[in-house]
Parts: structure tokens; sequence; C-alpha cells
């Protein structure tokens, strides 16, 4: 395997090595974060509403069945056990014991909004809970949002007018937050004020290519931006400036989201999905729907915990 980056604007190859797949065959893979605490990674499977974790060092894994579809979740610091998450289920947001199956709703905002569903989201480096929404049917006459969770558990919304709402992250510094609206083939950079979490300055930060689709994203630990392109069978790396300066090409046309992991930080692992490929797409993509596992030597970002 090899990673195409750029140096002084000319395309080069450096090494990096394929660990292999989590065979899981997710029809919509998304929102993986890996949990530090419990040395596992965590996504869920969007469509199928299920929730999985693969321990890394026994490579054991598991799946909970879950009330609603999941887009995004994070976990709490300072909770001993494991198994309470905050979650954007797909109609709003709520606290959720995998154990119990105890729901606790806190905000519904497009619970009335039909066509809607909550999608990508993350905790920022503030222990905050974001979770945007997406239009999900052609005939809504609604439009997605990005809202963030206040430590008061009220719910703002930050951000309107978004198709699907994708690829949320922030700077090393958490002075700039990255958002994506996925079928616009856009991704926004905004000024970010970390005590408050209020956002300002809206810029565009890239613009994909054609066929290529802005999901989920991270960044590493030298503060640059990781974009999986849906439909373009890559990572793309994007400098602070919004320069592209690095591809990592992927045996899946479809992937979704990704995040740095192991206890060094150095591991990726890339979400993928199985949604709309014909039988013959899935012959020549064995792997689509796993979560493919690389190591291309570089760090990222602890995932940070709700607070």
């Amino acid at each position: 395997m090899s990673l195409t980056h750029s140096v002084n604007g000319t395309m080069e190859q450096y090494s990096g090595e394929k660990l292999g797949s989590i065979e899981v065959g997710n029809h919509l893979g998304e929102g993986i974060i890996w949990h530090a605490r419990d040395g596992a990674v965590w996504w869920t499977d969007i469509q199928e509403s299920k929730l999985y974790r693969y321990h890394l060092a026994t490579e054991q894994r598991q799946d909970w069945s879950l009330p609603e579809r999941l887009g995004c979740f994070g976990f709490f610091e300072g909770v001993p056990e494991d198994k309470l998450i905050m979650a954007a289920f797909a109609s709003g947001v709520a606290r959720y014991d995998l154990d119990t199956g105890e729901l606790d709703w806190i905000a519904r905002p497009e619970l009335d909004k039909p066509g809607l569903r909550f999608n990508d989201g993350r905790v920022d480096r503030q222990g905050r809970f974001w979770a945007g929404s997406m239009i999900e049917s052609d005939d809504s006459y609604h439009q997605g949002g990005l809202y963030r969770l206040n430590p008061d558990l009220s719910l703002s919304s930050v951000v309107d007018g978004i198709t699907i709402s994708n690829g949320l992250c922030w700077s090393p510094d958490s002075r700039v937050m990255y958002h994506s609206d996925s079928p616009r083939q856009e991704i926004y950079a905004y000024d970010f004020e970390p005590e408050s979490g209020s956002i300002s300055n809206r810029r565009l930060f890239a613009k994909t290519e054609v066929g290529c689709y802005p999901d989920g994203a991270t960044v590493d630990a030298e503060g640059f931006l990781w974009s999986a392109q849906w439909g373009g069978s890559k990572l793309v790396r994007y400098a602070p400036d919004g320069q592209k300066v690095g591809e990592l090409p992927l045996p899946v046309s479809q992937p979704t989201c990704l995040t740095f992991g192991g206890n060094d930080l150095a591991t990726m692992f890339i979400t993928s999905a199985r949604e709309n490929l014909t039988d013959a797409q899935l012959a020549e993509q064995p792997e689509a729907g796993n979560v493919l596992i690389y190591r291309l030597g570089m760090k990222g970002i602890a995932d940070p915990l709700v607070r």
C-alpha cells in the first residue's frame, strides 16, 4: 500500500501498511471513534440500528441492537462503566444505557420535521457533544442543521440550511472547526471559540473532486484534516490552509468515517458502506462495509469524552 502525497506541488509516494479489516459487512458503517479507556474502537451501522465494539488487543467484537438508527455518539468522562453513551439517534439526542436499554431523551428538535434524521457528529475538545442532521427524503421541504449540546443540556442550533451534515472536527488548538455538506461537495472552516463553543467567519476550506463527496473526517496530530470521500475510493489529507496534500486509495468506493487509535494513536480505522452497491460492485469490492485498518507513520489526537 502507498499513500500519494504532495511535496512542493508534486505528488509522490511513501510507504504505509494495511493491517487488515474487521469483517462486518455494514450496510452503512459510520461514526467510528477510539475509546482509549476501553482499548477499543466503536462505530455504528446506521441503517441496521446497531452499535459495534472491537477490542484491539483481544480482537473480540460485540454488537448491540438499538431502539433507533444511531448517527453518532460519545462516551462520558468520569463514568466508570463504558456502556453509557451520549447518542444522536435518528429522531433526537439522548443518553442511552447499553446494558439496560434505558433511554433518556434530552432533545428531539427534528421530530416534527418529516424527511430529516440525525447523522454525523462528534465531541469537541472541551467535552461538548455536537450532532448534525440531514435530508433523508427527496420530498422533504425542511433543511438539516448542526446542533451543540450545552453543559445545561440545552440544545443550540448553530448552523442551518444543511443538506447532509458531515465531517465535523476541530484543529488541535480548537481555534478552527471543520464541517461538510456532502452533496454540495464542500468542506467549510469556521473560527471557533473554545470556551463558549460559538463559531464565526465561515469560509470554504476545500471543494472536492467530481464524484467525491466529503463524509466523516478527523484531524491528525500535525493539524491536517483527513476526509473520507464517499464515491471516491479514498481518503484525502488537507493542510491547514486547505491545500490537498495527500490521498490514500482504498479498496472500497464508499469510505464513510475514520479515527486514529491504538495505544500510540498511530493506527487508522476506516468505516465503509455497502449501501446502494450492485451485486457486480460488491463482487469487485469484497471489503465494502468492513472497517479497514492502516498504519501510515503518523499519529492522531485522542477522541474527547463528554463532560
